[in-house]
């Protein structure tokens, strides 16, 4: 039965968690409410509170959940085979199917509203993300397969650019994965991908 409840509890946590970040995505941290929240679930503020004592504490916890998936994913992506634009393509497209499959992730842009503790260990977290997408883009530069940039403006925008999408994907109909990543590859990585003939002689 402990077990049972448990798994319950889990599931009412996810719940949650998917609804508060499709809140706070859509009307930002300062105008999202906690009733607005639980009414998007059908429940009373008091069961709400129950789980969360309050929306900072839930916020972070929307925030933990997000850097979990997009961890996952660029782990995904940093164990593939292929160049480093090969790679890059497979995270682009792993995140826009997680998004679709999955829900929206929270913006990964502003988080000065977490307590001072929270927001150290979230700007930690990010800055460990940001530096396995700088790799997967300096392997692209070695391999000859990505352009010389400055690989720390370019993981910052990829991340805008793709998480930013969770803005607005859930109010535009018909886009499908496909649609999204074909614009996405050929917005940023036409302007990342070295001419093929080039990547291939740097590839020796």
């Amino acid at each position: 039965m402990a077990v049972s409840r448990s798994r319950k509890s889990d599931g009412k946590r996810d719940s949650i968690v998917h609804a508060a970040t499709g809140v706070i995505n859509a009307k930002g941290f300062a105008r999202a409410t906690m009733s607005e929240i639980a009414a998007s679930l059908n429940l009373r503020d008091a069961t709400l509170y129950y789980y969360y004592p309050n929306k900072v504490a839930l916020a972070y916890a929307c925030h933990c959940r997000s850097f979990e998936r997009f961890e996952k994913l660029l782990k995904h992506a940093e164990d593939a085979e292929g160049t480093g634009a090969a790679r890059m393509r497979c995270l682009i497209r792993r995140v826009l199917e997680d998004q679709f499959e999955n829900g929206p992730q929270l913006y990964f842009g502003d988080y000065s509203y977490l307590g001072d503790e929270q927001r150290r260990k979230i700007t930690q977290w990010a800055d460990r993300l940001k530096g396995m997408l700088e790799h997967i883009l300096k392997d692209g530069i070695r391999d000859g397969s990505i352009v010389p940039c400055d690989t720390r403006i370019a993981a910052q925008l990829i991340i805008g650019m793709v998480i930013w999408l969770a803005k607005w994907i859930p109010a535009v109909e018909g886009l499908t994965v496909e649609s999204l990543e074909g614009t996405i590859v050929t917005m940023m990585l036409g302007g990342l991908e070295a001419n093929p003939a080039a990547a291939r002689a740097a590839a020796g």
